[in-house]
């Protein structure tokens, strides 16, 4: 049975991805059967999956496999599963449609450049339409377990724009893609060709990749009746580790993550006793560009005794750590487990437990021993990981022990130093870890919160992503070290400060006093709750800090910038008697310009903060007149 045949559009970004990869692909063009032989192997995990619970969909057919035939007569590359197969809304979804969230936005990011471009579009994870690497033309063939033969579904493209979709009668489930090849693209139509490239890129594929033999005939080899497998066919991650090479290890990689890029490192672990699951974690080398979409997870699968039962298994790692790609094979679940039953598991809660180690071991050892690789891994994954104390009390100091951020160490926007290094290098007498926030590198390496800390060089951390609010509120300490903003409270360096340091504070309190009331008066409580004298300051006239326990400027600045109220916390300004703009505070007895000048302290302050003024005309305006008033 058929019916009208329908030409449709591919959406915007598919054409525009289908351009890009077809030209930034070419030099790897291999592997676009790498791609279609993953996507044949998830239809048949899907179809197991399902099965559990509806074994009719197997149609009397529980032999999973994929096949791989050619014909040079016709020029054709023909790739058969019979796997969960698709109805013909699948088909328009999943291959009409790039659903993706932030697709634009990654499209965005290409440069033009072929090689970079590569990777990017690999990382984006390519999968069916790699097909149009080698072909100038697709012929898809397909129908969901269930259904009847009747609801087959054939979908045909060239790449260019349009597909077309009609309904075709296909008495057998699963999917079949012809491939027409482009001239000059006749190494695929080798027996010896693909043979040797399934066995470089699938060959971990659990199920069999079966392939006609080959018998040579007036000089070719040509197909005989007989089957062959071509790959292992058996789990990867269920043989002796002595028994897998690097090369295996980082193949599989590319396919459970859907990666073009070799992984930075990776666990295989097989554990005994009490509990039996085997894990194998990988750490990537690039960040996918969802990353930050805490909603996606895509990391880990999960099968019970071999048998998958579901990706993104959210349970079995968390969020702080959904960069993580793998696979976990547990023997003690039963088969018909559900995300529900996953929330409420001792099991799972065991093994969630066993792989976190794993992999904060994995990274520990990777920055004791490889620092390079582990700069690249920050580089990527830092700001994900810096979510992990808020979320992970149990292992809240070995991630910390795994932080890195800059300083005024070294000045730069490297992030390079670790807690530990920083608490190696404190003064003698210094008890506390000194940080910053701000909305940028320029704005922390610059704020004159840390001029009395440049002059006794005191090292400070300058944090300027925008996790880091969440994660000092959640880092208390490190090594009995308190962490304190430089910014937040009444500064008291202790032993720091010597004895005729805090004398001369004294004094300038005493001395100041009734000019710190009237700058407060003047400003009025709507703007401040307090006005002192400074420990902070040695060359600017004044800063504005909040109390120990209030929300930081900076954080009630970003939830602004998010939509969202803040408490509306009063800050607190800081004035320094040593500073000819507040001398001349303190000697001017106009009233007009004594509230210019008070205002003009407030306002530089909080620009200092990068905060934004209420009145900036009233600033410029309060600013011009006074600066007449110079000679």
């Amino acid at each position: 049975m058929t019916t009208t045949k329908e030409t449709l559009g591919f959406q915007a970004e598919v054409k525009q991805l289908l351009h890009l990869m077809i030209h930034s692909l070419y030099s790897n063009k291999e592997i676009f059967l790498r791609e279609l032989i993953s996507n044949a192997s998830d239809a048949a995990d899907k179809l197991r999956f399902e099965a559990l619970s509806d074994p009719a969909l197997f149609e009397n057919d529980s032999e999973l496999k994929i096949r791989i035939a050619f014909d040079k007569a016709a020029r054709t590359l023909t790739i058969t599963d019979n796997g969960i197969g698709m109805s013909r809304q699948e088909v328009i979804d999943h291959i009409g449609t790039i659903a993706k969230s932030g697709t634009r936005e990654f499209l965005a990011r290409l440069s033009g450049d072929q090689q970079k471009d590569a990777t990017l579009i690999g990382q984006f994870g390519v999968g069916f339409y790699s097909a149009f690497i080698v072909a100038d033309k697709v012929t898809l063939t397909t129908r969901r377990a269930g259904l009847t033969p009747e609801h087959g579904v054939r979908w045909e493209s060239c790449g260019e724009g349009e597909y077309t979709v009609e309904m075709v009668n296909k008495p057998t489930r699963g999917t079949e893609i012809v491939l027409h090849l482009r001239e000059g693209e006749d190494e695929f139509l080798s027996d010896w060709r693909l043979k040797s490239i399934i066995r470089k890129y699938s060959d971990h594929i659990t199920l069999p990749i079966v392939m006609k033999k080959t018998e040579w005939k007036d000089g070719e080899q040509v197909p005989t009746d007989e089957d062959e497998v071509v790959n292992q066919a058996s789990a990867l991650w269920a043989r002796p580790k002595n028994e897998i090479t690097e090369a295996q290890y980082e193949e599989f990689y590319k396919h459970v993550a859907h990666d073009f890029e070799k992984p930075l490192a990776w666990s295989h672990t097989r554990v005994e006793g009490k509990q039996e699951y085997i894990s194998l974690l990988y750490i990537p080398s690039r960040a996918p560009f969802d990353l930050y979409d805490r909603e996606r997870r895509h990391g880990i699968k999960l099968y019970v005794k071999r048998v998958f039962i579901m990706e993104d298994a959210e349970q079995l790692m968390p969020a702080y750590l959904r960069f993580v790609r793998g696979v976990i094979d547990a023997s003690d679940l039963p088969l018909n487990v559900s995300r529900e039953m996953l929330q409420h598991s001792r099991e799972i809660d065991a093994i969630r437990a066993g792989s976190v180690k794993r992999v904060l071991g994995l990274l520990e050892d990777m920055a004791e021993h490889q620092p390079e690789k582990y700069a690249i891994f920050w580089q990527e994954f830092g700001r994900v990981l810096k979510e992990g104390p808020g979320e992970d009390f149990a292992n809240r100091d070995r991630i910390a022990g795994l932080l890195r951020f800059a300083s005024t160490h070294t000045d730069t926007a490297e992030a390079t130093v670790s807690l530990k290094d920083y608490v190696g290098r404190m003064k003698k007498g210094q008890d506390k870890i000194y940080y910053i926030t701000a909305d940028s590198f320029a704005a922390a390496k610059h704020s004159p919160h840390l001029e009395i800390f440049r002059k006794k060089g005191i090292e400070v951390l300058l944090l300027f992503d925008r996790v880091d609010e969440w994660l000092v509120s959640s880092l208390p300490e490190f090594d009995g070290k308190r962490l304190q903003s430089v910014a937040k409270g009444d500064l008291d360096l202790g032993e720091l400060e010597d004895e005729t340091e805090k004398e001369a504070h004294k004094r300038a309190e005493d001395e100041y006093k009734d000019l710190l009331e009237k700058i407060k008066t003047t400003l009025g409580e709507d703007k401040v709750r307090e006005v002192r004298v400074t420990h902070r300051l040695t060359d600017s006239p004044s800063c504005l800090v909040t109390g120990e326990h209030d929300m930081s400027i900076h954080l009630e600045r970003m939830l602004k910038a998010a939509g969202q109220k803040g408490p509306g916390v009063k800050p607190i300004l800081e004035i320094n008697p040593q500073h000819a703009l507040v001398a001349r505070l303190k000697s001017e007895a106009d009233e007009a310009r004594f509230t210019d000048w008070a205002h003009l302290l407030f306002d530089q302050a909080l620009l200092a903060e990068g905060g934004q003024l209420d009145d900036p005309a009233a600033f410029v305006k309060r600013l011009n007149s006074l600066l007449a008033l110079l000679k």
